[in-house]
């Protein structure tokens, strides 16, 4: 029968998927190895698995020991994996800024994990490095995996992800583009890949706020290049031992901003649903597209899944509030036309006045106000109908032909979500400004922003 002794043998054998629409417009074809088909679903698998064994073999891990780490989550689940099969116990420390999906998943897998702060240095007693060592020394039959040093980390793609790009591009693969985190993976692929055909370039794919391009460049580890930043999953404050600066190329940084805007573009316009670094490993060979010529073939290394990232990149209200979105919103509709008093009318003016006001601004939604508040409203299509029917309706009070309320919604909501509250039997929605203004767009307001 074909089957798996266990969800360990299933690491590896991933995927590579040309990229169509994105790369539409470059020189040369271009392909994601996409690591998500991994039983954890990241990259972090292959070396996690390889950490352990060889822990094992070196006999610094014994039966019923507890694995200790330091993660952004990905090692950790390929991690909890392995000990899940091989009956160890798991602590790991996580930074502030990982996402709550992630930390979710290790505890869901029977791990312990402990939040450490993001903004201190790696020395910091409170760090998520320093409290990894410091568990290590006091729990009795522990391993502090230390993925950073580790070279176990960079042997798992030495001996896997490397030959399984060869093979697959069958041998012809100009450029290899990966994100740098703890080195392995961009090492161990580019030290096989290299014993293949030393031509091939290797491109590092780093953020801003991270030391490791400057580093690359000068061989200083300058901590003035430090700085905070949202990117998950690469960038690193310190050089991690598994790098071997020798067998890349060249380092790129991205932002914040255009690695998440990307994963997204992913999700939409390839249908890879993939976490921050993917989107950063792309974007960043968008800004180095001009390198390329006919007949290359580059693979990107597409490292996790973006289910772990479902409240950050893939929420709309985290990308506004972080300016990632260029989206209008109501607001923006507004301030483009100009703030103008919106027009209402009360329940106990007639009808005939609000037809006037309808002519006089050239509109056809009025909203019915009483006492400071929306309580319904009226539009030219349903006076139409009412006067055409009974011309004398045009001395009635409003409140006696009264439309439901118009929609309101926030200030900050994306014009694209307005067209689900502006219909054909509802032309207009509100909003309330900082001030506790109201203002009204309507199907003609919504139309023209979407034209500009």
């Amino acid at each position: 029968m074909d089957v798996k002794n266990s969800i360990l043998e299933t690491i590896g054998n991933t995927p590579m998927i040309r990229l169509n629409r994105i790369t539409a417009d470059f020189p040369c074809e271009v392909y994601a190895k996409v690591e998500y088909f991994n039983p954890g679903n990241s990259v972090k698998d292959r070396m996690a698995l390889k950490m352990i064994e060889v822990a094992e073999q070196e006999g610094k891990l014994k039966p019923g020991g507890t694995i200790i780490e330091c993660t952004s989550g990905n090692t950790g689940m390929g991690l909890a994996l392995t000990a899940i099969i091989k009956g160890y116990k798991c602590i790991f420390t996580t930074t502030d800024k990982q996402s709550k999906e992630k930390i979710d998943i290790l505890k869901a897998l029977g791990a312990e994990v402990i939040v450490c702060p993001t903004n201190v240095e790696p020395e910091d007693p409170r760090s998520y490095y320093s409290v990894a060592k410091r568990l290590a020394q006091e729990i009795p039959n522990s391993f502090h995996c230390n993925q950073y040093d580790n070279l176990a980390n960079r042997l798992a793609h030495y001996e896997s992800t490397g030959p399984e790009i060869w093979r697959q591009t069958e041998g012809k693969i100009t450029h290899l583009v990966c994100t740098a985190g703890t080195g392995g993976t961009i090492t161990g692929t580019a030290q096989y890949l290299k014993e293949k055909n030393k031509a091939i370039q290797v491109w590092a794919i780093d953020v801003y706020g991270s030391l490791l391009t400057k580093y690359f460049r000068t061989g200083i580890i300058d901590m003035n290049e430090v700085h905070p930043y949202v990117s998950e999953g690469f960038g690193e404050d310190f050089v991690p031992q598994n790098y071997d600066m020798s067998v890349i190329d060249h380092f790129e940084q991205v932002t914040d901003k255009d690695g998440a805007v990307m994963a997204r573009r992913l999700a939409k316009e390839e249908g890879l649903f993939c976490g921050y670094s993917a989107g950063s490993c792309l974007q960043g060979l968008m800004q180095l597209k001009d390198r390329l010529k006919p007949g290359d073939l580059v693979v990107c290394i597409l490292h996790d899944h973006g289910s772990r990232y479902v409240a950050k990149i893939y929420n709309d209200q985290w990308m506004l509030e972080r300016g990632f979105l260029d989206v209008k919103t109501f607001k923006d509709v507004v301030s483009a036309r100009g703030i103008m008093k919106i027009i209402t009318v009360e329940p106990e003016q007639t009808v005939s006045e609000a037809v006037m006001l309808m002519k006089k601004y050239d509109i056809e939604n009025i909203p019915v106000i009483d006492d400071g508040e929306p309580v319904g409203s009226i539009s030219e299509g349903g006076l139409f109908q009412k006067i055409f029917d009974n011309p004398e309706i045009k001395h009635s009070k409003i409140k006696d032909v009264l439309e439901p309320p118009l929609p309101i919604v926030a200030f900050d909501t994306p014009v694209e979500k307005l067209r689900n509250y502006i219909t054909k039997d509802n032309g207009a929605v509100l909003a309330r400004d900082e001030a506790g203004n109201y203002h009204i767009i309507t199907k003609y307001d919504l139309i023209h922003s979407l034209g500009n």
